[in-house]
């Protein structure tokens, strides 16, 4: 046997998901300086403009949030909603393409991969990009003296697992659709408001009471929690418990519609 023979026997016996992994790593090595280079530029410029720029005005005006400076409530949250429209933003366009327009999906299904091989090399290609936005946030947020506790770093997973939480429902969605428009209106109507509303930049106890429930219901909401109590080292563990529990539920919810759209579309 060959040297090229035998590690092209050693790939075959791999995990079957790992050939989407790898379809999407050679595409993103191509790209992967822009992505970078955004993932680092976007903390710094929101930090920059809302934290030092609008932070010490509400610092000022009314003592910080609940006593919390500023910067130090927005930056976690901000890290959990940049993953949010990362994970959204993973599995609109890119999934669509791979389903109609380049039809990646058909000639992967044309060999031993499954649908469900596909979804996992997808969801782990997800994850992947989700831990460097998240990492790279966190990273940025140290620079400006945000993170308060010795586990500070889990907000990290915070985001990987809201990020998730999305991407799943997303993905879903994206295999039952014939045109792109519906993208436009799941950012319009889904994505920016839980952007601005999803306790991020300010306590959702500011919004109307059946808002409350609204935001309360949304993974945005716990991953916004959860992110902002690892920081600060203030949650408690029956809080965390509740927020890593509903940011699950989503993810597992997501996972189960996404294999039954993405098996009628593209087998049955």
């Amino acid at each position: 046997m060959s040297a090229a023979t035998g590690v092209a026997a050693r790939r075959a016996a791999g995990a079957p998901f790992m050939r989407v992994f790898e379809h999407n790593w050679l595409n993103f090595r191509r790209t992967w300086r822009g992505y970078t280079f955004t993932s680092i530029v976007s903390p710094i410029l929101f930090l920059t403009a809302m934290g030092l720029g609008l932070g010490p005005l509400v610092d000022r005006a009314s003592g910080g949030v609940n006593g919390v400076p500023y910067l130090d409530f927005l930056a976690p949250g901000l890290l959990v909603t940049t993953a949010m429209q990362a994970g959204a933003g993973e599995m609109t366009y890119p999934i669509l393409g791979k389903i109609m327009w380049n039809r990646i999906y058909e000639a992967m299904l044309s060999t031993r991969l499954r649908v469900a091989d596909v979804l996992v090399g997808e969801l782990a290609w997800t994850t992947f990009r989700l831990s460097s936005v998240s990492l790279l946030f966190f990273v940025v947020m140290t620079f400006f003296g945000i993170p308060r506790a010795s586990y500070s770093f889990l907000c990290v997973f915070a985001g990987i697992l809201t990020g998730l939480a999305f991407a799943t429902p997303v993905m879903a969605f994206t295999a039952t659709r014939r045109r792109d428009s519906g993208f436009a209106a799941l950012n319009r109507f889904v994505i920016n408001p839980l952007f601005l509303f999803g306790g991020a930049f300010f306590p959702i106890t500011k919004l109307p009471f059946f808002l409350q429930v609204v935001a309360w219901l949304t993974p945005l909401y716990h991953g916004v929690d959860l992110s902002r109590g690892l920081t600060r080292g203030t949650i408690t563990p029956a809080a965390a418990a509740v927020d890593v529990a509903v940011l699950l539920a989503y993810v597992v919810g997501g996972v189960l519609l996404a294999v039954r759209n993405l098996q009628a579309r593209l087998v049955e």
